[in-house]
């Protein structure tokens, strides 16, 4: 008797327009070519060994088996103490460990949950472009319809009246980030009172990514949806441990919502992730009791932003602000050389393998491609990174 031949089934694909990304491609081109990796967005310095040593002994403890598929309870009150702490003075809205605050896998996961959690087949959700690039995959993985608003160029600042004739009566979510990537702009207290008014009358949920929330400067402050008590009462609030601690790696967050949003989320969220590692949340529960550790970063980040700044003035590159997030745009078109005139991906391929610096183009955060002549640093490096990378750029 033959045996049948192997067959592979056809595969559909239900991500048509996803390839591999712009991050990885230049990740991988930096690696070919020794360039300084400004492309991506992590750290390469090491996190406080505080940190390492609270997980460590969580180990030690032999607490090193599933948690609450929630979050291990001592994470989630150190949560709900610090956002009333950050919050609660700005009219804040106060959240409870055990039924509003759920430890995800990452922020990535959590805003991907938060939308299987409330979108259904048909449903649109808005989303501001640029905007980071597992938005929208999300959403047509669900079954919805992503509607791309644009951010005014140059500015990037909410355009209300664009957002106001994107809202449909399928309109189910809206996705908000701020501090933004890439643009590195903070919306401003009347940003969101703005939108707290638009959102008033209707069903809309909102999912507001704030993952930044430490890194804003110069003396702003971070507005969360949770200080307008109109938006917290319909939004996912998105936070990441990777980012406030140095720790992309671990992924780690937290996402906060009234009890009857959890609830839903967490039915989701029980069977994409069921729980997060155990000794983490542990230490990271320990480490929390220090409050320095995160309001310390803005200063911490602000002189890495200035070191750099102060550096590319010794370019051509025209600086965009940099108001919050760990990025810096710059506007290329101003440059010396004929590479100039290039789009965004190729010119960031050229600087990659000519320079030895890896940036990311800006119209690679956009729907259409968008190609402004702008493209994105990431200054969360350590200082001798930093200044190789401004060698390096002083040619152009």
């Amino acid at each position: 008797m033959t045996s049948p031949a192997p067959r592979t089934p056809a595969l559909v694909t239900k991500l048509p327009n996803v390839g591999t990304t712009i991050f990885t491609v230049m990740s991988t081109l930096a690696a070919e070519k020794k360039a300084v990796n400004l492309g991506q967005g992590f750290p390469d310095f090491p996190c406080d060994p505080n940190l390492i040593g609270a997980v460590t002994e969580a180990m030690r403890q032999g607490l090193n088996q599933y948690p609450p598929m929630t979050g291990v309870a001592p994470l989630r009150e150190a949560i709900t103490d610090k956002l009333r702490a950050w919050h609660g003075p700005h009219g804040g809205r106060s959240y409870d460990a055990g039924s509003e605050i759920t430890v995800t896998a990452g922020a990535t996961q959590a805003i991907f949950t938060a939308i299987l959690a409330v979108v259904r087949a048909g449903d649109e959700v808005i989303v501001l472009d640029p905007c980071y690039d597992s938005y929208v995959p999300n959403i047509e993985l669900a079954g919805g319809i992503p509607v791309r608003v644009p951010l005014t160029p140059g500015s990037f600042r909410p355009d209300f009246d664009k957002i106001s004739a994107a809202i449909s009566p399928r309109t189910r979510a809206i996705l908000v980030n701020s501090p933004h990537n890439p643009s590195a702009t903070v919306w401003s207290a009347q940003d969101m009172l703005r939108l707290q008014d638009l959102l008033a009358p209707t069903d809309i949920f909102l999912i507001s990514d704030e993952v930044y929330e430490h890194m804003v400067f110069d003396g702003q402050q971070h507005h969360s949806a949770a200080r307008f008590p109109a938006l917290a009462a319909r939004a996912f609030i998105v936070s990441s441990f990777g980012k406030t601690y140095h720790v992309t790696g671990w992924k780690v967050g937290f996402v906060a919502a009234p009890a009857a949003m959890t609830a839903e989320f967490r039915k989701v969220h029980q069977f994409n992730v069921f729980t997060v590692n155990t000794p983490m949340q542990f230490g990271l529960a320990s480490f929390m009791a220090d409050p320095t550790h995160y309001t310390a970063l803005p200063a911490f980040y602000q002189r890495k932003r200035d070191l750099f700044r102060d550096g590319l003035a010794n370019t051509r590159f025209r600086l965009l602000p940099s108001e919050g997030s760990y990025f810096q745009c710059v506007d290329k078109s101003g440059l010396a050389v004929p590479e100039k005139d290039l789009g965004e991906a190729d010119f960031c391929l050229w600087l990659t393998s000519e320079i030895g610096v890896a940036a990311i183009p800006l119209s690679a955060f956009y729907g259409d491609g968008f190609d402004q002549n702008v493209v994105r640093f990431c200054f969360a490096k350590k200082d001798e990174t930093l200044q190789l990378a401004l060698e390096r750029l002083a040619r152009l």
